[in-house]
């Protein structure tokens, strides 16, 4: 895969959620933290505010779409005033793979969809790690065309499902995130505010570098056969992917190779002999070192613990969670956010 699918794909567990709600003034709803959970809303109709724990409320408005990828709560509000409601429960808790509710009032209505990921707690990949807490991204004509397609899509089967909805749905939620990620990555660099991840995936030499990586993990990379995909000699390479990514490209291939076969230990029957092979060691004794050297236990065990524990940061030396910073395309300004499909009065997602 390339770098962005393999990360998705990587770091996704479980079904996403998503709801429809219809909201009619005056209205208020609390969406508490979620960790290991990561989600969006996107008005469809009419306009209210987000109320992130600390700084000013945002408008919102028809189209815009706001991401929350570490789990932050947050309120939303037809106003600024208006009391919030509490979620009845836990709103994740039994929550339907879609679902459609509505907020009676007698004012003016708004039109929200929500959507929430279930995230891998054992690893945090630094691409996601270094997103911030919330992301706003605006309505522009002419602008993400593919993510207001998949926004348009979606809203309908949710609003009229037909036969097959049950995988339409998550083949769509999982759409709208990659195209919510490269929307965010797009708006980054067309404000000079480019780092980090988007920084690294912006640069053809690093990008290059990361794909093969990605693509093919158990080929025998050297820091020069790297530079030599990348353009580039092995000092210059070496220099710009460190400056870019955060950790020496070998530091970073290491790291990879062993997350994927954590992975592999946990959602696959292949034999240790197999893993080694998949992710670039000759044996399983050079598997079994280096693993252990990771995540302190033998591969053996890390299977037969089910859940296991943590391995070490990620290589840009990130602490789980993610920043605590937010951020918004219109204007880059810090919010907080949340990272769930949440619950209206009356439903949830």
């Amino acid at each position: 895969m390339d770098v962005l699918s393999d990360v998705i794909a990587s770091m996704r567990r479980g079904v996403p959620r998503s709801a429809r709600v219809e909201w009619s003034a005056p209205w208020g709803q609390r969406f508490p933290p979620a960790p290991g959970y990561a989600g969006f809303q996107v008005v469809l109709q009419g306009s209210c505010w987000v109320i992130p724990p600390e700084g000013e409320p945002i408008a919102v408005t028809t189209g815009d779409v706001l991401f929350f990828p570490h789990g932050h709560g947050y309120a939303l509000a037809d106003s600024p005033g208006t009391p919030v409601t509490e979620p009845d429960g836990d709103p994740l808790a039994h929550a339907e793979l879609f679902a459609s509710a509505s907020v009676e009032g007698s004012g003016p209505v708004t039109v929200t969809l929500c959507g929430g990921y279930q995230l891998d707690s054992s690893w945090v990949h630094p691409l996601l790690g270094g997103l911030p807490a919330m992301i706003h991204l605006p309505a522009r004509l002419g602008h993400d065309t593919e993510l207001r397609a998949a926004v348009e899509l979606l809203g309908g089967e949710i609003a009229a499902p037909r036969p097959g909805a049950a995988l339409v749905v998550p083949a769509l939620l999982d759409m709208l995130l990659l195209y919510i990620l490269r929307a965010w990555f797009d708006v980054s660099i067309e404000h000079c505010a480019v780092g980090g991840w988007a920084a690294a995936l912006a640069d053809p030499a690093v990008s290059a570098a990361l794909d093969g990586i990605h693509r093919d993990p158990a080929r025998p990379w050297t820091v020069e056969a790297l530079g030599r995909r990348a353009g580039l000699s092995r000092a210059a390479f070496s220099r710009r992917f460190t400056r870019l990514v955060g950790q020496p490209p070998l530091t970073y291939l290491t790291w990879w190779r062993l997350s994927t076969a954590a992975r592999m230990l946990r959602d696959s029957g292949a034999t240790l002999g197999e893993i080694a092979g998949a992710v670039g060691y000759g044996s399983e004794f050079a598997f079994a070192n280096a693993f252990k050297r990771e995540y302190g236990m033998a591969p053996g065990r890390y299977r037969r613990l089910g859940c296991p524990p943590q391995g070490r940061p990620a290589p840009d030396g990130s602490t789980r969670g993610g920043s605590t910073q937010g951020g918004s395309a219109r204007d880059g300004s810090a919010h907080a956010g949340s990272a769930h499909a949440g619950s209206a009065r009356d439903g949830s997602a």
